[in-house]
């Protein structure tokens, strides 16, 4: 009997140290090759990176997770640092991509490496990969569903983000599906903002002088603001500004809300999304199974939440979710 409890103590023993060692991810190395940085965004993306992904490092969970962007939002360039990333011999790379497919021998180079490869936001079809994205179709036609509950219909300015990334596309796609089964609103002028305020504000300004009266304008974030400050410079009334969770956007709406109830909403992926990549790249090297595909809802802010949302929000920042490895488990699970 005692021999038979001797083994079997010995048994959990090797379990555990099993288990132990399958889930010690101390000597992993993570990295992030991030596009673009040039907005509000992709800024407070990179710091959630930093304080999520800095903390397991200095946690000893992970061995380091840097975070690389390329100088200018072309292929070529971080094409290039990944295949940099991969001399340098790190175990997973998590990637905001410039594009969804152009990326794709990079991406495969890494993954026939023995790399870990997790895509976010701005996603990769590469098969090999990892995919965490919300349903920007799906939002983008969330806006015009909500136009639609507010006026009788009217002409419509786009604000487009930055060009050729799956982002920019699908949200593109859902307006303009959206418009489609509201015929009553048509799209009668269409700029690139980049999803920064500064850039949208000129676009918007530009294509003015050539626009009939504008009743709303739909967006992609990042934008809001610049758009109404075109508007008040061209002396022409601020139609209603589909907002982008931007700290600026929020409180320039809650001035005239306060001023003249003004009314809209406000919808965009929260930057944390990358935290939830970094820890599905480290569950994954952790041994765990987690789906090719996962989506994570998007972050909306109303006429009721604006005053909590602003309040949270740092100035110059966006209304923000930061995830932790147990918030990535639950997704994970509840996929």
């Amino acid at each position: 009997m005692l021999k038979k409890m001797l083994i079997g103590t010995a048994v959990l023993a090797s379990c555990l140290t099993a288990q132990m060692a399958v889930a010690d991810t101390s000597d992993k190395r993570i990295a992030l090759s991030n596009n673009y940085a040039g907005n509000s965004w992709r800024q407070a993306m990179l710091d959630s990176w930093e304080k999520v992904a800095g903390a397991a490092a200095a946690d000893g969970v992970v061995a380091e997770a840097p975070a690389f962007t390329t100088a200018e939002n072309q292929v070529t360039e971080q094409a290039a640092q990944i295949q940099n990333l991969i001399l340098e011999g790190y175990d997973a790379i998590v990637i905001n991509a410039a594009s969804p497919d152009a990326l794709n021998g990079a991406v495969k180079q890494a993954c026939d490496a023995g790399i870990v490869v997790v895509s976010f936001d701005g996603i990769v079809t590469e098969p090999c990969a990892y995919r965490i994205a919300v349903d920007f179709h799906a939002m983008g036609k969330l806006e015009v569903e909500y136009l639609a509950t507010r006026m009788d219909g009217g002409n419509l300015l786009e604000i487009r983000g930055l060009a050729g990334v799956f982002v920019d596309d699908e949200i593109s796609a859902g307006i303009h599906e959206g418009v489609a089964e509201n015929p009553q609103f048509e799209i009668v002028g269409s700029v690139h903002g980049d999803w920064a305020q500064d850039v949208a504000q000129k676009a918007v300004a530009g294509v003015l002088p050539s626009l009939p009266e504008i009743a709303a304008v739909v967006t992609q974030g990042g934008d809001g603001y610049g758009a109404a400050q075109a508007f008040a410079a061209a002396g022409r009334p601020t139609p209603l500004i589909v907002m982008g969770n931007r700290y600026d956007e929020m409180l320039w709406w809650k001035e005239q809300k306060d001023a003249n109830g003004y009314e809209t909403m406000s919808v965009s992926i929260a930057p944390g999304v990358g935290t939830l990549a970094f820890w599905v790249a480290q569950m994954i090297l952790d041994g765990k199974d987690v789906p090719q595909d996962l989506t994570v809802p998007f972050l909306q802010i109303t006429q009721d939440t604006l005053e909590d949302s602003l309040a949270t929000t740092q100035p110059g920042g966006v209304a923000n979710v930061e995830y932790s490895l147990e918030d990535a488990q639950g997704v994970v699970d509840g996929s």
